[in-house]
C-alpha cells in the first residue's frame, strides 16, 4: 500500500483477467480499481461489512476530489448520515461476467450475456433497483414462460452475486417467488400439418429448410441440428456422433441416419458447420452456427400455411408417432438422447447396449411413414 498520486495512477497496468485495487494509505479504504480492459475506477470501501462504492472514473473526476469525496462519505457514515450509492448496473454486470467467465461453461456465460443485457437496468445503481422493478421485467415476459424463467434465474444470480461482494445492503429478489410453471405444451401435428411442413422443407431455398427437415427426420434438438458440422458424420456408418458439449444433457450421442437424411447431407457444406451464419469472422471462415430463427420461421410457416406450432413440437410429433408405430419406448428414448424414461437411473449405467441396430430400424418405420403421407 502507498500513497496514490496522479502520476501513479496513470501508471497503473490493468491485470490480465479480471480487476485489481490499489490501496492509498492516505484514507482508509480508498483506492484505485483497476479492470483487465484498462478502465480505472477510484472506489471506496467502508463499514463493518465492507461495502464498496464507486466514487468516479479516472479521468473525469480527479484524483484530489475523488479523496474529498471519500471523506464527505466516511464522515456521514460516521455520523449515521449516509446513503450507499451503491455501482451501477452495468458496472456490476461487467464485473459479473468477468468473473463468471473465470468459473461457468461458454455456453452459460453467452446465456448471461444475451439475459443481462435485454433484461438489464442500464445505468441504474443497484441500490436504487426495487422488487417491483423486477416484476414489470418478468411480467412483460408472460407469454414466453421458458424465457421468463431463465431471466428470472439469470437476474436472481446477478443480484446474489453483487449481495455478496456488498455492492448491495439488500438482495431485490430475496422474497421472489419464482415463475409459476407453465402448462407442458403438448402439441403433435396433425397428419396434415405434418405433410405440409415435411414438404416445404424438402423444396425451401434457405438453409432453414434443411434445419426444418433434419429435426423432423431425425427428432433432434434445432440447437443440436443448427451446430452439425462435418466431421461428426460417418457416411460409412450412417451415424452421427453429437459432442457431449452439444447435447443438452451434456452426453455424448450416437443416432443413425437413413437415406432421406443421406441426401440433404450431400447438399450441404463439405466442411465445417453445415449451417453456418451468414457473416463470417475469422480468417473468412465461419466461426458461428445459424440464427435469426424468429425470421426464418416466420417465413418459413407462411410458406407451408401452417402455424402455432414450434420446433421442439417437431420433435414430439417425432417421438408420439414412433410410438403409435409400436417402437418401444426405451428406443424412442435413446434416439431423443433422454436420460429420463425406460433406462434412466441404475438401468442407464449398466445397460451399455447402444440400441443402434433397434434405432435405425425405428428410423426406417418413421421414413416410411413419412413416405406414406407425401404419396
Amino acid at each position: 500500500m502507498a500513497r496514490l498520486t496522479e502520476l501513479s495512477v496513470n501508471a497503473l497496468k490493468p491485470p490480465p483477467t479480471g480487476q485489481k485495487t490499489y490501496r492509498d494509505d492516505l484514507i482508509p479504504g480508498f483506492g484505485c480499481r483497476v479492470s483487465s480492459g484498462g478502465t480505472k475506477t477510484f472506489v471506496l470501501m467502508y463499514g463493518a461489512q465492507r461495502r464498496l462504492i464507486t466514487i468516479g472514473r479516472v479521468g473525469i473526476i480527479s484524483l484530489s476530489d475523488a479523496r474529498t469525496k471519500a471523506k464527505r462519505v466516511l464522515a456521514e457514515q460516521t455520523l449515521g448520515k449516509h446513503r450507499p450509492t451503491s455501482i451501477t448496473y452495468e458496472d456490476a454486470k461487467k464485473l459479473f461476467l468477468a468473473f463468471k467467465e473465470t468459473t461457468a461453461k461458454p455456453r452459460t456465460v453467452k446465456d448471461y450475456i444475451r439475459i443481462l443485457r435485454r433484461y438489464g437496468f442500464g445505468e441504474t445503481h443497484l441500490e436504487d433497483i426495487s422488487p417491483q422493478d423486477i416484476l414489470r421485467k418478468l411480467d412483460k415476459l408472460k407469454e414466453a414462460p421458458s424465457e421468463r424463467k431463465h431471466c428470472y434465474v439469470a437476474l436472481r444470480t446477478f443480484f446474489k452475486w453483487a449481495t455478496r461482494r456488498n455492492y448491495l445492503t439488500h438482495n431485490p429478489m430475496e422474497k421472489l417467488e419464482p415463475p409459476a410453471k407453465g402448462a407442458t405444451r403438448k402439441i403433435v401435428l396433425t397428419a396434415e400439418s405434418l405433410k405440409a411442413v415435411y414438404q416445404t422443407s424438402l423444396n425451401y431455398e434457405s438453409p432453414f429448410g434443411a434445419i426444418v427437415a433434419l429435426i423432423i427426420l431425425t427428432g433432434q434438438r434445432r440447437g443440436e441440428i443448427a451446430q452439425l458440422r462435418r466431421e461428426w458424420i460417418s457416411h460409412n456408418e450412417m451415424t452421427i456422433t453429437l459432442p457431449e458439449g452439444v447435447t443438452k444433457n451434456g452426453r455424448e450421442h450416437i443416432f443413425p441416419f437413413g437415406q432421406k437424411v443421406a441426401a440433404i447431407l450431400k447438399m450441404l457444406p463439405d466442411d465445417g458447420y453445415l449451417f453456418p451464419a451468414s457473416r463470417t469472422h475469422v480468417r473468412n471462415k465461419p466461426t458461428t452456427t445459424f440464427n435469426g430463427w424468429g425470421k426464418a420461421k416466420a417465413a418459413f410457416d407462411e410458406k407451408a400455411e401452417v402455424a402455432g406450432y414450434t420446433l421442439h413440437d417437431l420433435r414430439r410429433t417425432f417421438a408420439t408417432t414412433l410410438a403409435s408405430l409400436q417402437v418401444p419406448p426405451h428406443v424412442v428414448e435413446r434416439l431423443l438422447n433422454h436420460v429420463t424414461g425406460e433406462i434412466s437411473g441404475v438401468s442407464a449405467i449398466y445397460n451399455r447396449h447402444t440400441y443402434l441396430k433397434e434405432m435405425r430400424d425405428a428410423i426406417g418405420l418413421w421414413e416410411s411413414h413419412l413416405d406414406s403421407l407425401t404419396a
